[in-house]
């Protein structure tokens, strides 16, 4: 094979492929025109997970809005989310916020359908569920968050000072925090952030693991990594050094 085949081979071999996959992606769904009070909201959740708020990709839902949203307001909503650490990706809305997607330099998604919706109000559910709630004092006195009935899809539930047990599965486009540890006793289907406050003895515990993404203290793996070992499976999770180590409970 001469020297000019070889070249030519060479120029014939692909330079990328174009693959398929579920990536999770954080979906804001503005629902009033108010930049102050969306600022104050995405200041406190910051609060709640600051390690989550970096470098997250994030879509900005106008499907709900019903006033007019003007280029200037849409661009003070992006500032915001990128003073916060969230990198906005695209619009997500009927073709009539093609023009703004384009002048902000976002795409336009089309408008979810079907069961896509409801994992939309992640970034709007407050830092507890409206399920019935226990409460239990471990031996440091910290109250301990005891969920009894199922996390539905969108919402978000927060174990301030303590760790989050949840006696029920967790759905999809959910999301569970703790500064401790966090126990689903149940599969877990959503996101699970344990040691949001930077707790790296936290760890997560779960009798099937289907997640989205798992995280302690900011270190995390999704679930394109999470499916590699011990997919479905009862696990639990910790921190090692700076990766996470998944083991068979």
């Amino acid at each position: 094979m001469t020297v000019d085949t070889n070249l030519d081979l060479l120029e014939q071999e692909p330079v990328f492929n174009l693959k398929g996959g579920m990536l999770t992606v954080t979906v804001i769904e503005v629902v009033r025109l108010d930049t102050g009070r969306f600022a104050k909201q995405l200041a406190e959740k910051k609060q709640q997970a600051p390690n989550f708020f970096s470098d997250t990709p994030v879509v900005i839902s106008l499907e709900k809005l019903d006033a007019h949203m003007n280029l200037s307001t849409l661009a003070g909503l992006l500032q915001v989310c990128k003073n916060h650490g969230l990198l906005p990706v695209a619009l997500r809305g009927s073709e009539n916020f093609r023009p703004l997607a384009q002048q902000s330099g976002l795409v336009l998604m089309p408008p979810g359908r079907g069961r896509d919706k409801p994992a939309e109000v992640v970034a709007e559910a407050q830092p507890h569920a409206p399920e019935p709630v226990a409460e239990a004092l471990p031996s440091g006195g910290v109250p301990n968050k005891i969920i009894t009935q199922p996390i539905r899809s969108g919402q978000q539930v927060y174990a301030p000072g303590g760790d989050l047990v949840v006696l029920a599965p967790v759905s999809a486009g959910s999301e569970l925090l703790a500064d401790g540890n966090i126990h689903v006793y149940g599969p877990l289907r959503g996101r699970a952030l344990a040691g949001v406050r930077g707790n790296t003895e936290a760890r997560v515990f779960c009798q099937s693991l289907e997640a989205e993404l798992v995280s302690i203290a900011g270190h995390y793996k999704v679930a394109e990594d999470l499916r590699k070992s011990l997919w479905k499976e009862a696990v639990h999770v910790s921190l090692d050094g700076d990766s996470l180590k998944i083991a068979a409970l």
